[in-house]
């Protein structure tokens, strides 16, 4: 409560939501009974969320939403309702394979498994398996052998060249894929990637979404990601149970390559604010000012949200373990401006916060 003169913790995060009309922002504290209202026609609340305590509580509150078409009718949105939570998930009856056991990775795999899905995994390194095996999960020895042997194949890989060789290298995702067999690519990678693999897996009879995912490797963790996905739309809904898992929601973007493009704008942006966050920081302590006093402050402003709360308190306890790498951040702040570039669109925050 912002009158409430005798709170001592700092408000952590405001919920907002950027709206069509000529207010710029809002707040507002929903309860688990207030109805969700549009105060404008061409806006939907979907991600609504609270916290307790700064960086420690994380209560998710989605609602299931109508399709809406934009003007052009172009593209289509969807929420998914999230029950991960509460743990009422009713898992699929298909097989699930997963290839490529990272950061984000390691936490979809274990809260799928939790969720009482059948999982089979693959990894690059081996060891990476064992951990998951003795959780219930099924060893695949390739690509190819999990494809063949699962109805649903997830990946999540590194980079464009990883997404490219996991598909089309010997043992590939190609090699299994025969009709109706289906690959969920969940790496972030470009449009023209993405759009390769699809064509690719569709020329085999297979079926194909792409379906990166925004979030860190603690969110991964608690099954707290947002899923972008675009392609096959009954495929979409075939993986209903496995977002829910390993998401608090998920969004379906219209053909392939839209979730792509969406997903590099949003770490483009993540980028260039985490590069503002450690610049203002550091300018913070060489000219004499509290680090701490600088949170707060920003804690109780417009910019108050859980991942800058999260990143600053980090910081100002000298805790620097990675949950996402530097490289791959950069990877995607370099895709985004060659997105800029292909369209004739200056992104000189991103290029700024590139270098």
């Amino acid at each position: 409560p912002k009158d409430e003169k005798d709170l001592t913790i700092p408000e952590s995060s405001t919920v907002k939501g950027v709206m069509a009309g000529p207010m710029a922002a809002f707040k507002w504290q929903p309860t688990v009974s207030e109805p969700v209202k549009d105060a404008d026609p061409h806006f939907h609340h979907f991600l609504l969320s609270q916290t307790e305590k700064p960086a420690v509580c994380y209560q998710a509150i989605t609602k299931k939403l109508k399709i809406c078409e934009e003007e052009t009718g172009s593209t289509s949105i969807q929420a998914a309702d999230s029950t991960a939570v509460n743990g009422s998930i009713t898992p699929t009856d298909k097989k699930i394979g997963f290839l490529g056991l990272g950061l984000m990775g390691s936490g979809i795999v274990s809260n799928l498994l939790k969720m009482g899905h059948t999982v089979t995994v693959w990894n690059r390194t081996a060891e990476k398996c064992d951990l998951f095996i003795q959780e219930g999960a099924r060893l695949g020895r390739t690509p190819a052998e999990v494809v063949s042997t699962c109805d649903i194949t997830f990946a999540c890989v590194s980079d464009p060249k990883a997404a490219k060789d996991l598909v089309l290298g010997p043992s590939g995702v190609l090699q299994g894929i025969r009709p109706g067999k289906c690959y969920v690519d969940m790496s972030t990678v470009d449009a023209d990637t993405v759009t390769e693999l699809a064509q690719v897996i569709v020329s085999r009879g297979g079926r194909f979404l792409e379906a990166p995912v925004s979030g860190n490797q603690q969110l991964s963790n608690d099954g707290m990601l947002v899923i972008l996905a675009a392609g096959d739309r009954g495929l979409y809904e075939d993986c209903s149970s496995c977002f829910q898992a390993m998401g608090k929601t998920s969004f379906f973007l219209g053909e392939v390559g839209n979730a792509a493009k969406m997903m590099l704008i949003v770490n483009m942006v993540q980028g260039s604010f985490m590069a503002t966050i450690a610049e203002g920081l550091t300018l913070a302590q060489v000219t004499g000012q509290s680090q701490q006093t600088l949170l707060d402050i920003l804690n109780q402003g417009q910019l108050a949200s859980i991942f800058l709360d999260q990143k600053c308190q980090n910081i100002l306890q000298g805790n620097f373990k990675p949950d996402f790498y530097l490289k791959y951040i950069q990877k995607d702040l370099r895709l985004a401006i060659a997105l800029g570039d292909a369209v004739n669109h200056p992104t000189p925050m991103a290029a700024a916060a590139n270098e």
